[in-house]
Order: C-alpha cells, then sequence, then structure tokens
C-alpha cells in the first residue's frame, strides 16, 4: 500500500477581529471554545498586522469580524487575517460577517457607478475565505456575487420569538418600508398570521439617505403596525415611513430591524419619533451613547453558534430557519 493514512479528527477553531470582541466572545461561550489568541496591531502609518500564537495547520477556522465605523478599517483586517490563515495552512476558513459591508452597493443604478458587494465577494475569495456567512443581507442576490457557499442567516426568528406576546395579530400589520421587502413582509404575515402593507417611496439619487415618502398601500388605520428592515442607517427612511402610517390611521408604530447601524442623527431622530418601540439585533456594536429608552437589543450569538455547529459538523444550516434560507 503506497501512501500514509492518518486517523485525524476535525479541529474548530473560532478567530475574531478587534471591531466588536463583545459579539465573538459571546458566539465563543455558545459554541463551548475559546477564542483563538491573536495578536493584532496597527503600524504607525496605519498598516495592520496580524500573527495567530497558536498553529492552525489543518484547522477547521471561523473568523468573525462586524464591518461596523471605521468600516474600511475592520473589513481590511478581516481580510488580512483570511490570508494569514490561508499561508499558515488552515484547512477550510469560513467568514463570519454579521452585517456585510457595502452590501446596498449591489447593482448599478446609473451609469459609471461600482457593485461595490461583488467587489467584497472577489476580495474575500482572493484573500482564500472557502465560505461566507452573513445575516440578513441587503438583497439575497450578493449570495450569487460569492464563488461558493454562503450561508445567509436570518434575524426574523428571534425578533418573531420577542414580538409575539407583545402584540395581537387580530390588530397588527406587517408594513414594509419599500417595494423591495414584501417578500420580507410577507413571511413575517405568514409567521404571525397578519395581513401586508408596504410603503411606495423614492430616493434622491443625487443625495444619501434622502427619501420621499409618497403613499401607503395596505390596510393600516386602526392597526399596530410593525415596520420591518434589514437596517437602521441614519433613521430618515424608517421616521418618515412611520409618520405616514400615522397619517394613514395608524394607532401605533413599533420598529423591528436587524443591523443597528446608527449613523448620526439616527439615535435622535428615533428618540424624537411617534414610534413606540424599536427592536434590533447587537449584529453591531451599540454604544451607551446611543442607547435609549424605546431601544430593545436582541442578541443574535445563538444563531451564530448554531449556524457555525451546523457548518463544521456537514450538517444544515436551512434547518435552522425550517426551510426559509
Amino acid at each position: 500500500m503506497s501512501g500514509i493514512q492518518t486517523m485525524g479528527q476535525k479541529n474548530l477553531m473560532f478567530f475574531s477581529g478587534r471591531a466588536y470582541p463583545q459579539l465573538a466572545e459571546e458566539v465563543a461561550r455558545n459554541l463551548g471554545v475559546e477564542i483563538t489568541p491573536t495578536s493584532l496591531r496597527d503600524f504607525a502609518n496605519g498598516e495592520i498586522y496580524v500573527r495567530y500564537l497558536e498553529s492552525v495547520r489543518g484547522c477547521d477556522a471561523f473568523v468573525i469580524q462586524s464591518h461596523t465605523a471605521p468600516i474600511n478599517q475592520w473589513i481590511m483586517e478581516q481580510l488580512i487575517m483570511v490570508d494569514a490563515l490561508k499561508r499558515a495552512s488552515a484547512k477550510r476558513v469560513t467568514v463570519i460577517m454579521p452585517f456585510f459591508g457595502y452590501a446596498r452597493q449591489d447593482k448599478k443604478g446609473r451609469g459609471r457607478e461600482p457593485i461595490t458587494a461583488r467587489l467584497m465577494a472577489d476580495l474575500f475569495k482572493q484573500a482564500g475565505a472557502d465560505r461566507l456567512m452573513s445575516i440578513d443581507l441587503h438583497t439575497s442576490q450578493i449570495q450569487g456575487f460569492f464563488d461558493g457557499p454562503v450561508d445567509h442567516l436570518f434575524a426574523m426568528p428571534i425578533l418573531i420569538d420577542y414580538l409575539r406576546d407583545k402584540i395581537d395579530p387580530a390588530t397588527t400589520t406587517i408594513v414594509s418600508p419599500d417595494t423591495g421587502r414584501v417578500r420580507l413582509a410577507e413571511r413575517w404575515s405568514d409567521a404571525l398570521g397578519t395581513p401586508v402593507a408596504f410603503i411606495h417611496k423614492r430616493r434622491d439619487l443625487d443625495v444619501a439617505n434622502q427619501v420621499k415618502v409618497n403613499e401607503v398601500v395596505g390596510k393600516v388605520r386602526g392597526r399596530t403596525c410593525v415596520l420591518i428592515d434589514d437596517m437602521i442607517d441614519t433613521g430618515g427612511s424608517i421616521c418618515k415611513a412611520a409618520d405616514a402610517l400615522y397619517d394613514h390611521g395608524a394607532t401605533n408604530v413599533i420598529v423591528a430591524a436587524t443591523h443597528a447601524v446608527f449613523s448620526d442623527p439616527a439615535v435622535d431622530r428615533l428618540k424624537n419619533s411617534a414610534i413606540s418601540e424599536v427592536i434590533v439585533t447587537n449584529t453591531l456594536p451599540i454604544s451607551e451613547e446611543q442607547r435609549f429608552d424605546k431601544l430593545t437589543v436582541l442578541s443574535i450569538a445563538p444563531l451564530i453558534a448554531r449556524a457555525i455547529t451546523e457548518v463544521f459538523t456537514d450538517g444544515s444550516v436551512t434547518s435552522l430557519f425550517e426551510g426559509d434560507s
């Protein structure tokens, strides 16, 4: 017989960048592992240095980094971490980005624009990523930008579990803030047994984060409206949508979103709005200064840990969402 046979076992190793160590630590606790010791530092000119302090040869590596501000720094750090793992002979590298940076630039709206979400996927593939994992992508088509498996996780079950005891389906309407989220609103509606409405809006293509609400389509008068979205950035769009719902007779508006980007002046807008509660997950760090009385933050860490376990054991990530993924 030629060659060598070994009785090797799979080895999961979990790595974290510096963007959001609290989430990484919570995921590690749910997994029952420790974060692999890593030297991460910046040179005087801003260049990033990475070195792993343990052997990673042959491991199944999972690298988590939240793409929060300053977003370009943390994306670059994660790319360098992936490159270091590949050069140190990690067997498989799964990149976990709870919030996929540049996801809104997923198509060309006008001539001479980039498709930066595709560029992001290409960068991670070139760096050595074998697999991507993210939560509530801005559009599902981003999965096709990466040449390899993409685990698209959904925060909807976590948000719905929280809301289920707070609303009466008979007097509640799920509202999509635009036509692009109608399919998601329908999934919420199926889970909760409520009707669906949506808001027709237009963006000013020459001014970032500028939205004009045109019309509400659906049954909202005299009802509690749950306004859902994938992210809240400056809060302008979601607050205008809430105002439109109140103008059309809604008695209460609750906002549920996955990613709390909370760029200025989002916190002031949300705090001073007529919205009764803002429910988000902790895919991105939320500082004490960004927290306010009607904000509820739900943990995404158990979901990420379960998805990592399914990937590592060659199980089914789809089973986490009962066929929705």
